[in-house]
């Protein structure tokens, strides 16, 4: 049998953006504050066979270098409740972007179906206490962050559950500056 690898394609949220985020989860009571950085998902957690690795990271590196940088703007939260327990925070620029890149990368090696449609947010809560859910909503509802989004991150699962940083892919294939 094929080793598995369980791995996730996100854009880093930046600190100290990532931080407030990170807080706010800790603080609502998310088991999830300390096992995963503050990200836009590209592609969910994904089972991958451990010997696909180098065309898994070819194939990424070239979706990153068809994408140029581009500025993400975050503003205020939203949810997915009562479909799913989960609040977000949404994106006011760069969802196109999202979706591009998202695109690109859930082909070849990484095809798979999703569950949901494909919605670019990033989560600060989940699978909590409504009470919970609520402050999260109520309390990051002010929140605003903009920064240029120049790379995106593969993460593979430890054993530990936490997502570790494993490569991270340029955009456009240079380290330009995004414009705003």
């Amino acid at each position: 049998m094929t080793q598995q690898v369980m791995l996730g394609v996100a854009i880093a949220i930046p600190k100290p953006h990532a931080t407030v985020l990170t807080n706010w989860r800790k603080q609502v009571g998310d088991p999830a504050a300390g096992l995963v950085w503050p990200h836009v998902t590209l592609l969910p957690p994904t089972p991958v066979p451990a010997d696909s690795m180098e065309y898994v990271e070819k194939h990424l590196a070239e979706a990153a270098a068809a994408q140029e940088p581009f500025v993400m703007h975050l503003a205020g939260t939203g949810t997915f409740r009562p479909t799913s327990p989960v609040v977000f925070i949404q994106i006011a620029t760069g969802v196109s972007q999202c979706e591009l890149l998202e695109e690109a990368i859930r082909r070849g090696p990484l095809d798979r179906d999703l569950e949901f449609p494909y919605h670019p947010h990033v989560t600060v809560a989940q699978h909590i206490a409504e009470a919970g859910l609520d402050d999260a909503y109520d309390g990051l509802a002010g929140f605003v962050a903009r920064f240029s989004v120049e790379s995106f991150v593969l993460f593979s699962r430890d054993a530990d559950g936490r997502w570790a940083w494993r490569t991270e892919f340029p955009l456009g294939g240079t380290n330009g500056q995004a414009k705003g």
